[in-house]
């Protein structure tokens, strides 16, 4: 049966026919009339009805923004495709296709019901993304394997599963399998599972059920490690001190530092880098709790501005409205003596005392509107003032603790080109006795090498600090420049660069923004 139209060739999903199902799928009787008028709008559907179309290719859906319910089954699909802005769907109906693979649905991140009944899918995967998943029917299809059962524990709420007509269902452990590795669920293949059988699988294979889970509870204490590491270090990119909190950077200079990796084989030198390490770690440490420090006294600077921005609009507007009811008590008293005066004169008098109302009236908020504006100047101008000397404060005392860095490398250099000396002299003598390596005693040949050897390690290290502290103060510095621009654009307020428009322009973008969401300053 074809709802929609008669032919029996692969269809196209063009406007056409999205505008005929919607049509037909519609409101009726008067409603249905005023809808067909007016035309209805494919971001306001909710429930989608492409059954019996002959439907080969998912296309042109990207309009149905709010879609929750969609039916495209009994069609010639073959692939999962199209659906990506189809976040608000919660039923899918794709049973009675040629699909293969299951793929395409990662945005559909609050679909709860799935058929892909009677497909030609041989694994069930890439799924994951549906956490919501409380039903799913894959019968039907060509799954063999018993392991996709095990891919579906990921599923906390799945609740119903149908897998009966595929291969795996003719398996004689199929059901208990189920049960054993699914606890969760409550209906398989249409009938609801019997407690006293999910018990039986569960004995069954409890060392195998027991193994799983002890595998599971691993790679999910594993998972939330990576996820703390992740936010923690988000944070520290956010203080702008990332990877300070340990000897990465001191690793850093020697990653690429070929002679300087040569030298370290000499006597004594392994104490020397030793202590050098040590020193340096602390300063990289100081630097990054001190970055902890300094971001959340940012974090609070910024807090602070936001409350002070919304307080102001908040005053401002409850004063205003205080106004406004006044003048609607006494225009109304007004009105209503109008339309109880009978004489021209008085009438006149009353109005022209109305307009003077009006007048006074409009002053009054012009001149809370410049009040705010002038209080929402000083508060940005402050907090402009106030970030950019902490972000100024910052930068100087990083600075300073890198210069205590290179201080360290300049003294470590000096002792490494005077071991280095000493123990080429000692060589050239004759007087050196210890094993080094082929490729570090060819640095020993004369003077001139050893010291461009001991100068070119020295220049990737300073380079390397260099390098970390233009990093950091270039990104607070365009942090910091980036905020209060957009403070400044978000509030009216123009930012550095242009402060010379209109104070109502300014704060009736402020107003329109706080009655809408609060004041919306945030980066």
């Amino acid at each position: 049966m074809n709802r929609l139209g008669s032919s029996t060739e692969p269809r196209v999903m063009d406007d056409d026919l999205l505008k005929l199902a919607v049509s037909e799928q519609g409101p009726r009787e008067e409603a249905g009339q005023l809808a067909k008028q007016e035309g209805i709008l494919f971001k306001d559907v909710l429930s989608l009805q492409l059954d019996f179309q002959n439907i080969l290719r998912i296309d042109n859906l990207w309009q149905f923004e709010s879609l929750r319910k969609l039916q495209l089954d009994n069609n010639i699909i073959e692939r999962i495709e199209g659906l990506e802005s189809l976040t608000h769907l919660v039923w899918l109906d794709l049973s009675f296709n040629n699909i293969e693979t299951i793929e395409g649905l990662d945005t559909l991140v609050n679909l709860e019901d799935l058929s892909l009944f009677n497909n030609r899918i041989s694994k069930i995967d890439s799924l994951d993304a549906l956490s919501k998943l409380q039903v799913l029917s894959l019968g039907n299809n060509q799954i063999y394997n018993m392991l996709n059962i095990i891919y579906l524990r990921r599923f906390k709420d799945l609740r119903t599963l149908s897998l009966s007509g595929n291969p795996i269902s003719e398996s004689e452990d199929y059901k208990m399998f189920i049960y054993a590795y699914l606890p969760d669920l409550v209906y398989l293949d249409f009938r609801r599972i019997d407690e006293h059988a999910k018990e039986q699988a569960e004995a069954r294979h409890q060392f195998a059920i027991d193994e799983l889970r002890h595998r599971e509870n691993l790679a999910q204490a594993r998972q939330e490690d990576e996820l703390a590491r992740r936010e923690e270090l988000e944070e520290h990119e956010a203080a702008f001190i990332e990877n300070m909190n340990g000897s990465f950077l001191f690793d850093s200079l020697y990653a690429e530092d070929v002679e300087g990796n040569k030298l370290s084989h000499l006597p004594g030198i392994s104490e020397l880098l030793e202590a050098y390490k040590d020193k340096f770690v602390i300063i990289c440490l100081n630097i990054f709790e001190y970055g902890l420090r300094q971001q959340e006294k940012r974090k609070v600077e910024l807090d602070t501005f936001y409350e002070c921005i919304q307080e102001a609009i908040r005053e401002n507007q409850e004063q205003g409205k205080q106004k406004i009811a006044k003048f609607e008590e006494k225009h109304f008293q007004t009105l209503s003596s109008v339309r109880d005066e009978s004489e021209l004169p008085a009438i006149e008098m009353k109005m022209v005392e109305c307009g003077e109302d009006i007048t006074e009236l409009f002053n009054t908020l012009m001149t809370l509107e410049r009040q705010l504006v002038a209080q929402l100047e000083e508060t940005i101008n402050v907090f402009e003032r106030n970030i950019t000397d902490l972000v100024g404060l910052f930068v100087e005392n990083v600075q300073s603790l890198m210069a205590q860095c290179r201080d360290l490398e300049n003294h470590h250099h000096e002792k490494l080109l005077e071991v280095s000396i000493s123990t080429l002299e000692r060589i050239l003598k004759g007087e050196f006795d210890e094993d080094l390596p082929d490729h570090v005693r060819e640095l020993f040949v004369d003077k001139d090498t050893i010291v461009n050897a001991v100068g070119a390690s020295h220049d990737i290290h300073l380079l390397k600090i260099d390098n970390r502290e233009d990093e950091l103060v270039t990104r607070v510095n365009s942090w910091c420049a980036h905020l209060v621009d957009k403070v400044g654009t978000r509030l009216g307020h123009g930012g550095r660069g242009n402060r010379g428009s209109a104070p109502g322009e300014r704060v009736q973008l402020a107003v329109r923004t706080k009655g809408k969401e609060g004041t919306q300053v945030g980066m």
